[in-house]
């Protein structure tokens, strides 16, 4: 199996190995493997913490009124071709 990293995290994963504490990048890779496997409730807990977070800014925003209301399909429609509009023009 051949894996294609980001060089920041095949920048870690040298890091980690030239520590001393890993012999080569394989072991690097199983134990975080091995960590995300005992971890992963915490992990799962973590990111459904973190949505209720932006959910209850959200919710706040509509109460505040800083809202937007989209009475139909098409509406909705709009709504997303105006995004998708707005984010080709930023980049």
């Amino acid at each position: 199996m051949h894996v294609s990293l980001t060089p920041e995290l095949e920048a870690r994963v040298k890091k980690k190995v030239a520590s001393g504490m890993y012999n080569n990048a394989s072991e690097v890779i199983r134990e975080a493997l091995r960590f995300m496997d005992i971890h992963e409730d915490w992990i799962y807990q973590m990111k459904l913490a973190h949505l209720k977070q932006e959910i209850d800014i959200g919710i706040k925003d509509m109460d505040a009124g800083n809202g937007l209301t989209l009475n139909s399909e098409q509406d909705l429609d709009a709504f997303f071709t105006g995004m998708v509009k707005s984010q080709v023009n930023d980049t």
